[in-house]
């Protein structure tokens, strides 16, 4: 049934979204990027069989953007991620009493670091997409690019790189959309010409 992908979609977003929100509160022992990158992990072995486990609208529109989805399919998957990501923002808020401390602003540094942080987080996932990486380890590769991401965008923005993860834990705004979709579709496409095989 069609339905179940977006449904994955709409999990694997609230799970990621979530754990990022609850570890912002400190209410996990271990680093948030070490949080994102295992939650992401997880995720791609439990919904990638059932939707690719995009649960990022920059991932799909670098999807969209090499030719791995539809656009009626990268549509739908996009509302569902931000529906994941708006439940967890909600979830979070009834747990915690509030929403994390976090501050979005909007400048070109920002916007820099988030398109690179989905840059590296893109190179991981396009390299599981196009058969690069070995599938056995699809989310530890994936799961590891979103941590080195986090890490080369930490110094510049908050190290989103998800325009649904933003929403989830407060950092929503232009400049936490624009720069990953930016950072993935560039990543995307780099990548596939990297990855195609030699012309005789």
């Amino acid at each position: 049934m069609v339905m179940k992908k977006y449904l994955a979609e709409f999990l694997g977003t609230f799970a990621l979204a979530l754990a990022v929100a609850l570890s912002l509160a400190g209410k996990f022992p271990v680093p948030t990027p070490v949080i994102a990158g295992l939650a992401l992990g997880v995720c791609v072995y439990t919904f990638g069989a059932i939707s690719g486990t995009h649960i990022n609208p920059a991932i799909t529109i670098g999807l969209l953007a090499i030719g791995k989805i539809g656009i009626k399919d990268a549509a739908a998957y996009i509302v569902a991620q931000f529906a994941g990501g708006g439940l967890a923002l909600y979830v979070s808020g009834v747990i915690l009493g509030s929403h994390p401390p976090v501050t979005a602003v909007d400048n070109l540094s920002v916007f820099g670091g988030e398109a690179l942080g989905a840059f590296w987080l893109a190179v991981g996932v396009a390299s599981v997409v196009l058969g690069k990486a070995p599938a056995a380890a699809a989310g530890l590769t994936i799961g590891g690019s979103l941590l080195l991401g986090i890490s080369f965008a930490a110094p510049l923005s908050n190290g989103v790189l998800n325009p649904a993860v933003a929403l989830g834990i407060g950092s929503f705004s232009l400049v936490y959309v624009l720069g990953p979709i930016v950072g993935a579709a560039i990543a995307m496409l780099l990548y596939r010409l990297v990855a195609a095989p030699d012309k005789a």
